[in-house]
């Protein structure tokens, strides 16, 4: 749908974790699950302990629970939430049992899921919708591309995309999010992109199953008819490193579909000399911190440095975070090709005359 400011919106629900009166938890640390059964109990909670599994048991409708909850999220380590399995109000059987054991989220993403260590308000009821910044070609100013940035309304108030991922990931909705993500930057920006480029962000954490997880994005491009060599999906450095083999394996299917790639808050360390020969970007994107750093001549040997290696592997450069005409100077004298910050354009809703409505989703 498409609000009275022209920004296209979908609103989005989020199923949430009702009060619960009886809890499975299930670990192979037979310690910790000691130390967990000791705090039931203390709470008056009903304790029946077997082998990797405590069933507990609230006559209080739920508010024992809930105390419990709040209680183990202020003594585990995040180490050891994330190692206990939680189900709550389990089916009876023992078949649908273990499949719900199987399927059960982390005490990590229970906990932020009944908002007990994330404000999950963020995501329970919100409005969604893509903002979009400029990118420039330094040469001459002229707009090339544009990146979307996801936004969300909750209780009339704006929140980041920062605050959404943030909340979206410890809740386990971060596949969710990210696809959304992505989808709102297309449909956002179709009816106006023109001949620039499409910047969206995407972890790759997010994409399980690339054939899979990335088809409604493929759809929706074509839906879109913007040609899928527009579309430049930037991974963070910081995502990129936690799985190389599946971060390539992720890389493998965007281009396979004609996707471009950009390795976005790039510095100048080894890692992240290491990460653009393996990853071979078709873009890279100084970090803004390196960028905003300049004139410092540390900062301007590291940026010479990351350029001379993206343009020795045929990527284009990007500098992020120019907001003085004397830093857009720095940055194109040491070789960037592209500038992004707020000297060129702050991001701003997609333009109101040239929205189209579309269908509702």
């Amino acid at each position: 749908m498409v609000s009275t400011d022209g920004r296209l919106r979908r609103r989005e629900y989020w199923h949430l974790p009702t009060r619960a009166t009886r809890v499975l938890l299930a670990t192979p640390d037979a310690h910790l699950l000691a130390e967990v059964a000791r705090t039931a109990r203390a709470l008056g909670l009903a304790v029946s302990a077997s082998p990797d599994l405590l069933d507990l048991d609230d006559e209080d409708g739920g508010r024992g629970v809930d105390r419990f909850f709040r209680r183990l999220a202020r003594e585990l380590t995040t180490a050891e939430a994330e190692d206990l399995r939680v189900a709550t109000d389990p089916p009876d059987g023992r078949a649908a049992l273990a499949a719900r054991l199987l399927t059960a989220p982390t005490l990590a993403v229970e906990l932020a899921r009944r908002g007990v260590t994330a404000e999950i308000g963020l995501l329970a009821e919100a409005e969604l919708w893509s903002v979009f910044q400029p990118i420039v070609r330094l040469a001459d100013r002229a707009v090339v591309a544009q990146e979307a940035l996801l936004r969300g309304t909750v209780d009339g108030r704006e929140v980041g995309g920062e605050d959404l991922f943030f909340v979206a990931e410890s809740a386990g909705w971060l596949s969710r999010l990210d696809r959304i993500g992505r989808e709102s930057a297309i449909t956002g920006a179709a009816a106006w992109l023109g001949d620039a480029d499409l910047f969206v962000n995407s972890d790759p954490a997010s994409v399980h199953r690339p054939e899979v997880d990335l088809a409604g994005t493929a759809q929706v491009l074509e839906d879109a008819g913007i040609d899928p060599s527009r579309l430049v999906v930037e991974v963070g450095e910081v995502s990129a490193v936690r799985d190389r083999g599946h971060l390539l394996s992720v890389l493998e299917h965007h281009r396979a579909r004609g996707w471009r790639v950009a390795l976005d808050d790039v510095a100048a360390g080894w890692s992240s000399r290491s990460l653009m020969a393996t990853v071979r970007p078709d873009v890279v994107k100084l970090g803004r911190a390196l960028v905003q750093a300049l004139p410092d001549d540390g900062a301007r040997t590291m940026v010479r440095s990351v350029v001379e290696l993206a343009h020795t592997l045929g990527a284009q450069v990007v500098a992020e975070g120019v907001e003085t005409e004397r830093i857009a100077d720095e940055v194109t004298r040491l070789g960037a090709d592209l500038g992004q910050g707020w000297l060129f354009g702050r991001p701003v809703p997609p333009p109101v005359a040239r929205v189209s409505a579309g269908p509702s989703r």
